[in-house]
């Protein structure tokens, strides 16, 4: 390198590097970098800064801020919908498409292909516009659009799919596209149902994301909400505990659940609701994971599980709660997670559990691991 290429701040290589690190098909989702301001980085850290762009931890980060950029961004946003992928959905149900194999995926289409379908059912195009942004993959922003002021036969046919209901469609769609609907759906719920400011009673105007809503009177700014939400899996040692709500289908049995009260921690609300709903004191209590759960409004999901002690095991059931709690031993529970769809109606007596992508699943999974490995002879972590 000459004493002009020191000064200018790149060789050959490192002009080639940054020829590809300006280049926007490099950047994740489409983010551009300028080269007039790279152009004043030292070599060592231009380097650096270029391997870490291409690294997979870089991609995640330039995706969060190109998200962040789309929700701050209204002319961004508007850009990237007429270029992105948008789920629809009639009522709140979720537009699906059987593949080939018999198993069900969620059905995007493009913009341009969707403004087609409502131009076809009479419809002004620009309803695309109360798209609400819910992602970003393969460098196109994901968008979830409501449809159902239309005539859903008509939407179905156009579309090549089905509308399903939500409860039904999380038993049909893959771990990966179940939290993604799921999302598009309680984004659209809030906006349906917060419409008017809960301090001036006046409208609310959304902006271009579907990120906020805007008092027109006060300026308020409300943003989408989630209800903390603490469901457990309690175990005596031997067998675990689930229970029953009339609303669900028959035969089908989850962890109990119930929402935090006001002022309360974590472990004082999961005690409290096995206390209310089943009349049994915990004693260890133990976090598994989290998750989002849109059913009926959106709620943030909270897992543990809690012991207790053998000794004390007698159920006292609120039917005001529960329909029904039981225990289950591994074995019942090993056998109700073969069960791969709700059986018919007519196979009474057959425990199925909620859907894999319920987090309830996942504790029960977690449980029955463990009993499983301490029956083998094998170390088990605390639960």
């Amino acid at each position: 390198m000459d004493e002009s290429e020191e000064e200018e701040g790149y060789g050959a290589e490192e002009g080639e590097v940054l020829e590809a690190a300006t280049n926007p098909s490099w950047c994740s989702c489409g983010i551009e970098l300028h080269s007039s301001t790279m152009l004043k980085l030292p070599n060592k850290f231009l380097a650096a800064s270029s391997c870490l762009m291409f690294s997979r931890h870089s991609a995640f980060v330039s995706k969060i801020r190109y998200m962040n950029r789309l929700k701050q961004d209204d002319e961004a946003c508007v850009a990237a919908l007429l270029n992105g992928r948008l789920l629809l959905f009639h009522r709140n149900a979720p537009l699906l498409q059987r593949s080939e194999g018999g198993r069900f995926r969620s059905r995007t289409l493009q913009c341009s292909d969707v403004q087609a379908v409502l131009q076809k059912l009479g419809t002004d195009g620009s309803l695309v516009k109360e798209s609400v942004l819910i992602g970003c993959e393969q460098n196109q922003a994901q968008f979830c659009l409501d449809v159902g002021q239309l005539d859903r036969a008509a939407v179905e046919n156009l579309c090549e799919g089905t509308f399903v209901d939500l409860n039904k469609a999380f038993f049909l769609l893959s771990g990966a596209e179940a939290p993604l609907v799921a999302k598009g759906k309680a984004l659209l719920r809030w906006h349906q149902t917060n419409k008017f400011c809960g301090t001036s009673g006046q409208l609310t105007c959304r902006n271009q994301a579907g990120s906020q809503r805007v008092c027109s009177s006060s300026g308020t700014v409300s943003y989408p909400m989630m209800a903390p939400v603490v469901i457990v899996l309690v175990s005596d040692g031997t067998r675990c505990l689930l229970g029953r709500q009339s609303s669900f289908p028959p035969g089908m049995y989850s962890a109990l659940a119930g929402f935090c009260d006001m002022g309360e921690n974590l472990e004082e609300a999961l005690c409290r609701e096995v206390a209310e709903e089943v009349g049994l004191e915990v004693q260890n209590i133990s976090y598994s994971s989290s998750q989002h759960w849109p059913h009926p409004h959106s709620s943030f999901m909270l897992g543990c599980h809690a012991s207790v002690s053998p000794a004390h095991t007698e159920l006292s059931v609120d039917h005001t709660e529960l329909e029904d709690a039981c225990w289950f031993t591994l074995d019942q529970l090993t056998a109700a997670l073969q069960v791969k769809a709700p059986p018919p109606k007519s196979c009474h007596g057959v425990l199925w559990l909620p859907p894999k992508h319920a987090i309830a699943h996942r504790l029960i999974v977690e449980w029955v691991e463990r009993q499983q490995h301490r029956e083998a002879g094998q170390e088990v972590a605390p639960a």
